[in-house]
């Protein structure tokens, strides 16, 4: 095996699998960018997960600070089916998400899976940022009515960054859960071409067989987890404070 191109070669990942390559070099992991294709994978996933989560996050909590603020006819009837959309099996909603998609025009493509991350996120964004909502002062909401604040400048500008340390938690979440989904786009995105970094792992993995060179699939992982690794470091004390103030509540 030609260890020239390789930061560990097979030899040393099995005889020393924690151990540290006898010579440091990146080009497994300019191998796994460009012959393999993941750096265009990790653009779709980006651009996938970055589009769902900013959909999520405004959608969720619209509707969480209705039903949380306001008496709305049947308000608590889709609260509930919110919650039962968290007991329900993804898996089972493969095949009618497949055909509706199709019918859409959007079977294979980005925006469909966008769509579908964002239903897929909705219920638990909801269900997380209802107790919060909730939770803040009716005195500030009827402040902001008394100053002349619209509906829509009470949400975005007074009660949304009350709700700062619930939106990160949740942001947070949201993010670890769509950047490492596999079931929904192995089943609605079989184009090579919009393939995310899920896919990408799978497929390497499944076509080089026994041929399988472990030095780029392991560049490829690192790939794959060093953004989820950025984000929780970056997160994690609003991720803290959130839990805090929920269990204080």
């Amino acid at each position: 095996m030609d260890t020239d191109r390789l930061v560990q070669d097979d030899q040393e990942i099995f005889a020393s699998p924690f151990g540290l390559p006898a010579e440091w070099n990146f080009d497994n992991y300019i191998s796994a960018w460009v012959d393999n294709a993941f750096g265009r994978m990790f653009l779709n996933t980006v651009i996938v997960v970055g589009v769902s989560l900013v959909l999520v996050m405004v959608l969720g909590a619209m509707c969480a600070y209705v039903l949380a603020r306001f008496s709305v006819p049947g308000g608590k009837v889709i609260y509930y089916l919110m919650l039962a959309g968290l007991t329900f099996p993804v898996f089972l909603a493969i095949v009618p998400l497949f055909f509706i998609l199709q019918n859409m025009g959007l079977l294979n493509t980005l925006p469909g899976l966008i769509i579908t991350y964002v239903a897929f996120a909705l219920p638990f964004t909801v269900f997380f940022l209802f107790s919060f909502f909730k939770s803040l002062p009716y005195e500030i909401q009827e402040a902001a009515y008394v100053d002349g604040a619209s509906e829509w400048r009470t949400f975005f500008q007074v009660m949304l960054p009350m709700a700062k340390p619930g939106m990160a938690a949740v942001a947070i979440m949201n993010f670890l859960g769509l950047w490492n989904q596999f079931l929904l786009p192995i089943s609605l995105n079989t184009d090579k071409d919009n393939y995310v970094l899920s896919q990408g792992m799978a497929s390497y993995a499944s076509s080089a067989g026994y041929a399988l060179d472990f030095g780029q699939m392991f560049a490829a992982v690192m790939i794959t987890i060093i953004p989820v690794l950025i984000v929780y470091i970056l997160f994690q004390r609003q991720l803290q404070g959130s839990v805090s103030q929920g269990t204080s509540k």
